[in-house]
């Protein structure tokens, strides 16, 4: 097992298989590879049914016991903030694992992914003092009743997150369910636990009880153990969408609370009259920000035809002039794909497109000569039936069309499975909000991309989903609304 140079002195976690105070045998183990070389850094234990049902029973214990469910509110807020703390003085190294683990460049990991999942945790730390219910009398029916409604955690969570923002797609799901006063256990992708281990090292050291959370590492049986067991009353997850239509089938029996927020091919439209020095460079990193690997990545966009051939050629330029390589090193500005599994989808999508027929805007790319990189592409002319424009690819490739009229353009993006986010890019106020009023898609960005902030609420329609993250909205997934009526 070696490390990058840059990685050479970074302390891995405790890869113990840990629930509460217990150590658990694990089942197996999985191989923890650093992207940027292929070489494997680390050993993750398999969490089996035997420890999912461990730490689903020290979850349900640590519910109902008082260190957790006597928590004043305010403590509880401190208690998160002491996290916050905890991972602003570790940030260093949490970015380094993050960088590691996925492949991105460190410097993302340390100006975007740590800081975000920080702003997320102080964000929700806030809210315990304010999840209060209400009281009032019933005018509607014979008699004198008080009433009053309580909001109570729905219970224990199942928090099942992808490789491809590990430790913020998690905060997204941890800060709300233990503002909400829920526990929750988290199964952080098979590729990229080490920054959820360390985060739980964090949470022991601040003073988190027993079995409020835990991190159960383990591949994809891990996850479908967690999303059927009867012990779990709600299952958060992040992924595919073929996966998250399981972890659906899975909470029927046992009416699970679910909200999912599933893949996306989100379109962005951009008009004659855009801003083409900021629309241009913005809808190529819209699309290969991450190396691609981001749920609401811009990978169609639509392109007035009177402007076509100059955007093709600026979107070719932005992402040929991208520095590709490894995480440690400061200079790079994409990483590469997480796994070669994903790296050779990836270039099967583009390698089937270019069977049928469609046109890459050629540019010269260096790729590092080890580790699982693509560069970025540009296909032109892609028909709308076409497999690149319609499967979501989740690599850094961009499917160009030309369209006439805003209202053909805004047909085309509504013509998809999915609908997770959706782009418009024009001077015109009115045209954009037109545009944002007609398109499905859960979010729609207007001469901005990628923006995501804990006050205003994300997800999809159609195939991108069930439920909302962020947001005040979010909190309603991890409470249980309760009336009490009370004859006087």
């Amino acid at each position: 097992m070696t490390m990058q140079p840059g990685f050479a002195d970074l302390a891995l976690p405790d890869l113990r298989l840990r629930v509460g105070d217990d150590i658990l045998p694990a089942t197996g183990a999985v191989d923890v590879e650093d992207p940027s070389t292929g070489a494997t850094v680390a050993q993750a234990p398999l969490a089996g049914d035997a420890a999912v049902d461990a730490a689903v029973a020290a979850a349900r214990a640590a519910l109902v016991a008082p260190a957790w469910r006597d928590l004043a509110p305010l403590a509880r807020e401190r208690l998160l903030h002491r996290l916050a703390d905890a991972m602003e003085a570790d940030l260093p190294r949490l970015a380094a694992l993050e960088a590691l683990d996925t492949g991105k460049p460190l410097t993302m990991a340390e100006t975007v992914d740590i800081p975000s999942a920080i702003a997320w945790l102080r964000c929700y730390a806030g809210w315990p003092s304010k999840l209060a219910g209400r009281a009032g009398t019933l005018s509607a029916t014979p008699g004198d009743y008080h009433v009053y409604t309580r909001r109570e955690p729905v219970g224990v969570v199942a928090a099942i997150t992808p490789w491809n923002f590990p430790l913020v797609l998690a905060m997204w799901k941890i800060a709300p369910a233990l503002a909400a006063g829920c526990t929750l256990i988290l199964k952080p992708a098979a590729e990229t636990p080490l920054s959820a281990l360390r985060l739980a090292e964090l949470a022991r050291a601040v003073g988190f009880p027993p079995g409020v959370f835990t991190v159960l590492t383990g591949d994809g049986a891990t996850g479908a153990a967690l999303s059927r067991h009867p012990g779990v009353a709600k299952v958060a997850f992040t992924g595919s969408t073929a996966a998250g239509g399981a972890i659906l089938a899975a909470s029927v029996p046992d009416f699970k609370r679910v909200t999912l927020e599933l893949g996306g091919k989100s379109p962005s439209i951009v008009c004659a009259d855009a801003d083409l020095a900021k629309a241009i460079p913005q809808v190529a990193m819209g699309c290969f920000f991450n190396s691609g690997q981001i749920c609401y990545a811009g990978s169609r966009a639509y392109v007035h035809r009177s402007i076509y051939d100059q955007v093709l050629d600026g979107l070719a330029d932005v992402g040929a002039a991208l520095r590709l390589g490894p995480s440690a090193d400061r200079e790079s500005q994409l990483g590469p794909l997480v796994s070669a599994r994903q790296q050779a989808r990836v270039a099967g999508f583009v390698a089937r497109a270019r069977e049928a027929g469609i046109a890459a805007v050629e540019r010269r790319v260096t790729l590092p000569e080890t580790g699982h990189f693509l560069a970025p592409t540009v296909l032109r002319d892609v028909p709308p039936d076409a497999e690149v424009a319609r499967e979501e690819v989740f690599g850094p490739v961009l499917a160009v069309t030309a369209f006439d009229d805003l209202d053909e353009a805004i047909a085309l993006s509504n013509d998809s499975a999915y609908g997770l986010a959706a782009h418009v890019w024009t001077r015109d106020h009115a045209t954009a909000h037109h545009a944002a009023a007609r398109l499905e898609a859960g979010t729609v960005f207007a001469n901005c991309i990628l923006v995501a902030d804990p006050a205003f609420p994300f997800g999809g329609m159609k195939a991108s989903g069930i439920g909302r993250e962020n947001g005040s909205e979010v909190l309603d997934a991890y409470l249980e609304p309760k009336s009490v009526i009370m004859a006087l």
